[in-house]
């Protein structure tokens, strides 16, 4: 069985095609259908189902395909082992995140990265939704998340807590007031996350010594996306409930301002996640510890 044959398949599963794996990597359609039918000839089993209509991987040729991911997967890591011996990690490494992480930290973190060495190839993804990292062949995703993530054959390394502050600009609390006490925001306009009708949106506010209390504010906007909410809070439009990380630059400068310090209005987990097999390749261990220590970094200062 020869691992190029593999390496085959496994183009072909993940751009579910013939035609597709031929553009990607630039070999005719037909040199790959005659690998992949001498691999299935080898096996004496099908693995792949096509016709001019249609295109299926059959259940075999599913399990065989993880198996053969995980093969490649270990070959790269085995001449990654050698060329780490020789010298500094190389190779791609594919990341994704959101993007108030990449504005808050990965727009500093990555050109520092890349700096350090010299011979990895960074390739960033900015997007808010959650990928498949094995499926859409990524070796990283850093998420800032309110809600435990759910178990999976991902490795989670999680590198703390964040605090969300309430703020509002200077020029919306000449207008309306500045709320000292949660129940000073009684009548205050909130730029809230969630728009449903089914219920009144609400705010769970904690003191340092536990204490909590819900608190509901007039939706004035409402917006799942962190940058447009602090764009929109800069503006004047209402108050804002932000993660410290995303605000603390515009508290020191003024343009914000935050509301009852003694209070905290809920907080992001921010966890760097990876395929387990991936995790050790020496390129992505090298990124993966690099980001760890520079994010908690970022995390303390701007928590202190």
């Amino acid at each position: 069985m020869k691992l190029n044959d593999l390496f085959f398949l496994v183009q072909v599963v993940d751009h579910g095609g013939f035609a597709a794996a031929s553009r990607a990597l630039g070999i005719p359609k037909s040199s790959i259908s005659k690998r992949i039918a001498a691999l299935e000839n080898d096996l004496g089993i099908r693995l792949i189902h096509r016709t001019t209509r249609r295109f299926a991987v059959t259940e075999a040729g599913i399990g065989f395909y993880r198996h053969a991911k995980a093969a490649l997967i270990e070959a790269e890591a085995a001449e990654e082992f050698v060329r780490e011996q020789l010298g500094e990690p190389r190779g791609l490494v594919r990341l994704t995140a959101s993007a108030a992480m990449v504005q808050m930290a990965l727009a500093d973190l990555i050109p520092e990265v890349a700096a350090l060495y010299p011979r990895i190839q960074i390739s960033l993804v900015t997007t808010n939704r959650y990928v498949d990292l094995v499926q859409e062949n990524f070796d990283i995703a850093i998420r800032a998340h309110r809600t435990d993530l759910p178990d999976s054959e991902y490795v989670q390394r999680r590198l703390g807590f964040s605090p969300n502050y309430l703020v509002a600009s200077p020029e919306y609390l000449s207008k309306h007031g500045t709320p000292h006490e949660p129940e000073d925001l009684r009548g205050h306009q909130g730029i809230l996350i969630d728009g449903t009708r089914t219920h009144q949106p609400t705010w769970r506010l904690r003191r340092q010594d536990d204490a909590s209390v819900d608190v509901s504010l007039i939706p004035r906007l409402f917006s799942d996306d962190p940058l447009v909410t602090l764009n929109a809070s800069l503006a004047g439009t209402a108050i804002a409930n932000l993660p410290h990380g995303l605000c603390w630059p515009y508290i020191q400068n003024g343009r914000l301002v935050r509301l009852m310090p003694d209070w905290s209005a809920g907080g992001t987990t921010t966890t760097i996640l990876i395929p387990h097999r991936r995790g050790q390749l020496p390129a992505v261990r090298a990124v993966v510890d690099y980001l760890a220590k520079g994010l908690a970094q970022r995390m303390t200062l701007s928590a202190s």
